[in-house]
């Protein structure tokens, strides 16, 4: 019973972490359709903006966790107490979005999770594999239906969730010869908190990581996760496992001191400097985004959009934020890009319809940035 309890927990968090991630992009309570909103050009320290460090000359990354399809409501409103019409299904889960924005960066990359035998198991192998994903290590399962989530807006921006996770294939995910070989072959590893949705799938994660760091590779960790999830037993220590190999933090706001002892920004990003992270970028929603490593600090004014649906921005920006840091650019130019797929994300209805290849975010980079500035202090 405590395992299902903490299947149903997590299957919870997986999704409604999704509007959280409106807050990244968007200020204020308002609806989401149609909203004017605000997106970065950085102001930057002469030393943060310095010279990229050396990366591998062929980076491959990896991502394990949760593969589904939403389906979403027409209609902004409260619930699904009546008839009405929907758009979808759209391929999704967050670890799929932020894998499917490094492959159309350009860099190799896979995906370690589970679907279903059916159309909507297809629908996400078939857009991953477009997008130049490799998916040998997802497992196809027919006895178990791909996982989904059906999403309808209210009028305060909020949104209300049917899903189906704990019954699904997302369930099944488990180590075998083809996870053993995406492993292998990875020289970067992403975590999302909120993936760590059972024993097997931390067990994976953390022995992928193990491995990777072993061969000199890197990794980098999105919390996507509240403070309640600290209290299921062995979350707190699967998260301080991920986190003491972190080289590359991007939490969004209360996320940086979520496995901090201190609680202000300022000394959470020396605490977390201190316990050998390389680089911080913490999303600060109306405030725009901030770069922090121990040369300095980079910063991010807004670029205005449209917003049509947040989901998947905040795994849009760290796919393109993590593709681009692998390939040795800058801090800047890092922050600038990914603001850009941020951006692009919110302006198409769909998780993943708004993932961008890099030639075009170059394009809204060149076209939308101004010139940089120093702020009055750096860390």
């Amino acid at each position: 019973m405590a395992m299902v309890g903490f299947y149903f927990y997590m299957c919870k968090v997986l999704c409604c972490r999704a509007y959280e991630f409106r807050s990244v992009f968007a200020a204020g309570p308002e609806p989401q359709t149609g909203r004017r909103m605000q997106v970065s050009t950085p102001h930057v320290t002469a030393s943060a903006a310095g010279s990229p460090r050396s990366r591998p000359a062929s980076p491959s990354v990896l991502v394990i966790g949760e593969i589904l399809v939403e389906i979403m409501a027409d209609t902004v409103g409260d619930g699904f107490l009546e008839p009405q019409r929907f758009s979808g299904p759209y391929p999704s889960g967050a670890p799929a979005i932020f894998i499917d924005q490094v492959a159309r960066h350009g860099t190799r990359c896979a995906i370690v999770g589970a679907v279903g035998e059916d159309d909507f198991g297809r629908l996400n192998l078939d857009r991953l594999r477009s997008s130049g994903v490799d998916v040998s290590a997802v497992k196809v399962v027919p006895v178990l239906a791909t996982g989904s989530a059906f999403v309808r807006y209210r009028a305060s921006g909020e949104r209300d969730f049917v899903y189906n996770i704990v019954g699904s294939a997302c369930a099944a995910i488990t180590a075998d010869a083809a996870t053993e070989a995406a492993i292998d072959n990875a020289t970067h590893v992403h975590v999302m908190g909120s993936s760590l949705f059972s024993p097997v799938v931390t067990q994976l994660t953390l022995d992928a990581i193990t491995r990777v760091k072993a061969r000199g590779g890197t990794v980098s960790f999105d919390p996507n996760s509240r403070k309640e999830m600290l209290a299921i037993p062995g979350m707190r220590e699967a998260l301080e496992q991920v986190l003491a190999a972190t080289d590359l933090f991007l939490p969004s706001g209360a996320e940086l001191t979520l496995l901090t002892e201190r609680t202000d920004e300022a000394g959470a990003i020396a605490e977390l400097l201190d316990r050998g992270v390389q680089a911080i970028v913490v999303k600060h929603g109306a405030k725009g985004a901030a770069y922090h490593d121990r040369s300095g600090t980079l910063t991010v004014d807004p670029i205005p959009v449209t917003e049509v649906d947040p989901t998947g921005a905040g795994d849009s920006f760290c796919g393109t934020f993590v593709a681009t840091w692998l390939g040795g650019a800058s801090p800047e130019i890092c922050l600038r890009m990914a603001n850009a797929s941020g951006a692009r994300a919110v302006t198409i209805r769909g998780p993943m319809e708004g993932n961008t290849p890099r030639a075009e975010l170059e394009r809204l980079v060149a076209q939308s940035t101004t010139p940089a500035r120093l702020p009055v202090s750096a860390t």
